[in-house]
C-alpha cells in the first residue's frame, strides 16, 4: 500500500504542492482574523450545577467579575495636593470610555434625612474639586463605616481603594486592552507626580494582563521553536535544502491551526496558544525521519527517485502511527466536558495528523525536484561520536542487562514515593512569578483589603418580597458578620449594608446606629426613607447600588465579598466551615443558599480539568496500546511498550512530588501530551525490529544490535528536537507553561533513554522466552497465538 502511495505522490507531485499551496492560502487568509479570549470560566462544562448556578446568578443580578481596583498606601492621603490631585484623577478615570462608574473617597456620598418628604437625601461628601475643607470631609468620611474596610482601611499607614466598575460588553470585546491600558496610564501619571506607588487588580485587569502576555509569547515561542529547530537541523544534515523544507513543512502546519482556530469559531486561550509551537516542535520529527530514511536508501544506492520511493515505503507506515499516537495524546481531551480542553483537544489532534499528510506530500514531492544528496549530507550517518555512543549503549544493554532491570526498579520505587507526595492545588494567578506587578499588586489588596477575588452568596427565600422581610435582613446581618471573623474574606456587602446606612442616616450620623433596624417599629420609620428622589443622579447612582443586591422580585439577595486568592486546595475547606454556619441561620426547609461567583468556577474548573486530564490520559493509554495490538499483533510487545513508557512518566510524577509541585491543569497535562509522543519513539524503533527481522534471517539479539545502530541516530536526534522545542517553554512569563516545558523536556529526555536501553534489554528477555528464532519470528510477524504456544511447549 505504502509503495503505491509512494508512486502516487511522486507521479502527482505537482498537483499536489499547487493543491498544498492553495490550501495554505485558504488557511492563512481564515489565520489572519484569528482573536484572543478573555474568558475564565470556559473549563466548566455547561450542565455542570456550579456553571448553571453563575449563569443564573449573572442573568439576575450582572457581573461579578467586572471591578477593577487601583490602590494607594500613604499618610498623606488628606493632605491638599494629594487629595485634590486624586479627586481629579478619580473625575479622568470615571470618562475614560465605558467606565460605568468609579466608588472612591472623593466621590462618596452621606445620607441626609428629609423630614418633609420623607425621603433619604444622597449628598456629595466632598462635591467638586479642589478642596478647601479637606480636614472636614475626611471626618465626615471616616463618621460612615459603611465605607471602612471597603475604600478605605485603619492601619498605622492607611491603604484607600477607588473600584472602578467597566461595561461587560467592552470586557467581552478587543477594546477591553486600551480600556484597562488607559486607566493604568492615568494611574501611573498620578503616582509619578507624587512620588508614590500605584497598585491595580481585580478581574478585568488579570484577564486582560494575561491574554496579552499569551499573545505575546505565542509570537516568542514561535520565533524561538523555529530558530532552535532550524539551528539543530543545520547541525544534523549541514544542508540548507533540508533545513529549508523542514522549516516550510512547519511553517504550513502553524497556518493551518491557526486557520483550523478559526474556522472553528475558536479563540486564543492560554491552552490554544501553545499549539503552533507545538506543531513546530512535533513536525520536525516527521522532516527527520522522512530525510534521515531518504539519506540512508540514497548511501545505500544512489538513486534519487528510488530513494524517495523506498522513503515513503519504509517509513510511511511509522510516521502515521507516530502523528496519530500523538494526535491521539492531544485529542482524548475533545471527549472531556470542558470546553477549554475540548477545542485544544480537537485543534491539536486535527492539525496533528495533518502535519503527517504536509509532511508526506511536500518532503518527497520537494526533493524530486533538487538534485540528490552528497557526501557532505549524509557524512553525518557515519558520525564518530555517536556510532561510539551506540557501540557503548549496545554494550550496556547485551552485558549489563540486570544494572537496567535493577536500576529501573530502584528509580521506579522512589519515584512511587515521590508520587505520594503529590497534592492537587491551583490558584487564580497560579501561573504567574511571584515578581510579576499582577501578582504583587494582588498580594497588596489581600494584605490590605483581605483580597479581591469575587465570592458571591445568593439567599433565595422562596416567596416574593421575601428578602425586604426584618426577619429575612437580621439573619443577613449576621451572616455578613460572622463572614468578617475569617481573614481570608473581605467586607462583605449586602442590601443590609444600605440598610444599616439609612439607619445610621435616620438617626442623625451616629455611628452607634449603624445597625439593621431592631423591630418593626424602627424599621417601619427607617424603610421609607430608602425611597429615593427620581432624577437626582446621586439618588439613583444610590439606588442602583442599593438594588443591585435584590433580584427584581425581591425573592432573592446577594452577598457580595471580596476575598484573598487561597487556592483551590483552602477554598473548600473554608466553604466546608462556613456552610453549617449559613444552614444554622437560614433553614434549608424555608431558604436556599448558593455559594456561586468567580472563585467558585474557577475552583470547579480547576478540579474539573485535573480530574478530565487523568481520565484523558487513561483514554490514551487504551487508544494508544489498542493501536500498538493492531500494529504489532503481539501481547508480549504490548507489554514491553507499556513498561517502556510508564517508566519516564512515573519518574516524571515522582520528581513533581519530590520537587513540591502541585497537580494543577498545567502539570497533569504534561502527561498525556508526554505519553502521545513518547511513544513515537518505541514505535519507531520496533517498527524497525520487526522490519529488519522480517527481512533477515537472524536471531532477535543480531537483530536487536542491528536496531540500536539504525534507528539509534534518528531517535536521538528528533528526542534532542523535541527537548529544545518544548525546553523553549520555560522562558514563559507562566509557571505553568514553564512546567509543561521542562517536565515535558525531562519526560522526553528519559523516554529516549528507556527506548534505547530498556527496550532492547526486554527484547533480549524475550529471546530467551522464545526458544527458537523461527518461532520467535512467527509470533512477531502477528500468527495465531495458539500455534505459537504450542510450539514453545
Amino acid at each position: 500500500m505504502w509503495h503505491s502511495i509512494a508512486a502516487y505522490i511522486i507521479k502527482f507531485r505537482i498537483a499536489l504542492l499547487i493543491s498544498l499551496l492553495a490550501a495554505t492560502g485558504i488557511m492563512g487568509y481564515y489565520a489572519s482574523q484569528i482573536k484572543l479570549s478573555y474568558e475564565f470560566n470556559s473549563a466548566v462544562p455547561t450542565d455542570n450545577q456550579k456553571y448553571i448556578d453563575y449563569q443564573n446568578f449573572r442573568k439576575q443580578f450582572g457581573e461579578d467579575g467586572n471591578l477593577m481596583v487601583v490602590g494607594v498606601q500613604t499618610k498623606d492621603f488628606f493632605s491638599p495636593a494629594f487629595f485634590n490631585d486624586y479627586a481629579l484623577l478619580v473625575k479622568q478615570v470615571a470618562k475614560v470610555d465605558s467606565v460605568e462608574n468609579v466608588l472612591s473617597i472623593p466621590g462618596a456620598i452621606t445620607l441626609i434625612k428629609d423630614t418633609v418628604t420623607e425621603k433619604l437625601k444622597v449628598s456629595p461628601i466632598a462635591g467638586d474639586p479642589p478642596f478647601a475643607n479637606i480636614d472636614s470631609i475626611r471626618q465626615t468620611f471616616i463618621n460612615l463605616p459603611f465605607y471602612k474596610g471597603f475604600l478605605y482601611n485603619t492601619r498605622d499607614t492607611p491603604a484607600y481603594m477607588m473600584a472602578v466598575r467597566i461595561s461587560k460588553n467592552a470586557l467581552n470585546s478587543k477594546v477591553r486592552a486600551a480600556i484597562i491600558n488607559q486607566i493604568l496610564e492615568l494611574g501611573d501619571a498620578f503616582g509619578k507626580k507624587h512620588n508614590t506607588s500605584m497598585h491595580y487588580s481585580g478581574l478585568p485587569l488579570i484577564r486582560t494582563e494575561m491574554a496579552l502576555k499569551v499573545q505575546s509569547e505565542m509570537r516568542l515561542f514561535l520565533i524561538l521553536s523555529f530558530l532552535l529547530t532550524a539551528v539543530i537541523l543545520a547541525l544534523f544534515f549541514r544542508s540548507f535544502m533540508a533545513v529549508l523544507s523542514s522549516m516550510l513543512v512547519v511553517a504550513i502546519g502553524v497556518i493551518w491551526s491557526m486557520g483550523t482556530i478559526v474556522l472553528l469559531g475558536y479563540k486564543i486561550t492560554l491552552l490554544t496558544a501553545l499549539i503552533p509551537p507545538l506543531v513546530v516542535v512535533i513536525g520536525i520529527p516527521n522532516c527527520v525521519y522522512l530525510l534521515n530514511r531518504y539519506h540512508y536508501e540514497y548511501h545505500k544506492n544512489p538513486n534519487k527517485m528510488r530513494s524517495l520511493l523506498r522513503m515513503v515505503d519504509r517509513m510511511g507506515i511509522v510516521t502515521f502511527f507516530t502523528n496519530l499516537t500523538a494526535a491521539i495524546g492531544f485529542g482524548v481531551f475533545f471527549f472531556t466536558k470542558s470546553v477549554l480542553l475540548k477545542e485544544f483537544g480537537l485543534v491539536a489532534g486535527i492539525n496533528i495528523l495533518g502535519l503527517f499528510v504536509i509532511s508526506l506530500v511536500f518532503i518527497p514531492a520537494f526533493f524530486s525536484f533538487l538534485p540528490p544528496p552528497n557526501v557532505k549530507h549524509t557524512s553525518y550517518l557515519e558520525s564518530g561520536w555517536i556510532n561510539k555512543l551506540l557501540t557503548r549503549i549496545t554494550n550496556w544493554v547485551f552485558s549489563h542487562r540486570v544494572w537496567i532491570y535493577g536500576f529501573t526498579g530502584i528509580v521506579c520505587v522512589l519515584s512511587v514515593i515521590g508520587l505520594m507526595k503529590l497534592h492537587n492545588e491551583a490558584h487564580i494567578v497560579d501561573d504567574l512569578p511571584k515578581s510579576d506587578k499582577i501578582y504583587v499588586d494582588l498580594k497588596f489588596f489581600e494584605s490590605n483589603f483581605k483580597g479581591v477575588m469575587p465570592l458571591e452568596i445568593v439567599v433565595d427565600t422562596r416567596r416574593k418580597n421575601g428578602v425586604v422581610s426584618l426577619d429575612v435582613l437580621t439573619k443577613m446581618d449576621e451572616l455578613v458578620r460572622y463572614l468578617q471573623q475569617y481573614p481570608e474574606i473581605g467586607r462583605p456587602l449586602a442590601i443590609t449594608e444600605g440598610i444599616k446606612f439609612a439607619n445610621q442616616a435616620y438617626f442623625g450620623g451616629d455611628t452607634s446606629s449603624y445597625e439593621v433596624p431592631g423591630d418593626m417599629l424602627q424599621a417601619a420609620f427607617v424603610l421609607p426613607y430608602l425611597r429615593t428622589n427620581k432624577g437626582d443622579n446621586n439618588n439613583s447612582m444610590f439606588n442602583k447600588l442599593l438594588h443591585s443586591f435584590v433580584d427584581s422580585t425581591k425573592q432573592k439577595a446577594r452577598i457580595s465579598v471580596s476575598m484573598a486568592d487561597i487556592g483551590s486546595y483552602k477554598l473548600p475547606k473554608l466553604l466546608d466551615k462556613i456552610r453549617p454556619e449559613v444552614n444554622r441561620i437560614f433553614d434549608s426547609s424555608k431558604y436556599t443558599v448558593t455559594f456561586t461567583g468567580t472563585s467558585i468556577t474557577f475552583l470547579e474548573g480547576s478540579k474539573f480539568i485535573v480530574n478530565s486530564l487523568r481520565d484523558s490520559l487513561i483514554l490514551a493509554f487504551l487508544i494508544i496500546f489498542g493501536c500498538m495490538i493492531a500494529l504489532f499483533r503481539s501481547w508480549r510487545i504490548l507489554l514491553m511498550s507499556i513498561v517502556v513508557n510508564i517508566v519516564p512518566l512515573l519518574i516524571t510524577a515522582g520528581l513533581m512530588g519530590w520537587m513540591g509541585i502541585r497537580i494543577k491543569p498545567s502539570t497533569v497535562l504534561v502527561f498525556s501530551v508526554a505519553l502521545g509522543i513518547t511513544i513515537d519513539v518505541t514505535i519507531r524503533f520496533l517498527v524497525n525490529f520487526k522490519q529488519e527481522l522480517s527481512r533477515h534471517d537472524d536471531s532477535i539479539a543480531d537483530t536487536v544490535h542491528r536496531t540500536i545502530h539504525d534507528t539509534g541516530l534518528s531517535i536521538i536526534y528528533t528526542s534532542l528536537i523535541l527537548i529544545a522545542g518544548f525546553g523553549v517553554f520555560v522562558l514563559s512569563q507562566f509557571d505553568g507553561t514553564k512546567s509543561l516545558g521542562y517536565l515535558t523536556s525531562i519526560t522526553l529526555l528519559l523516554a529516549m533513554v528507556t527506548n534505547l536501553t530498556l527496550l532492547p534489554a526486554l527484547l533480549l528477555w524475550m529471546d530467551k522466552v522464545i526458544e527458537k528464532k523461527n518461532n520467535a519470528a512467527t509470533f512477531l510477524m502477528g500468527e495465531d497465538e495458539d500455534d505459537v504456544i504450542k510450539l514453545n511447549d
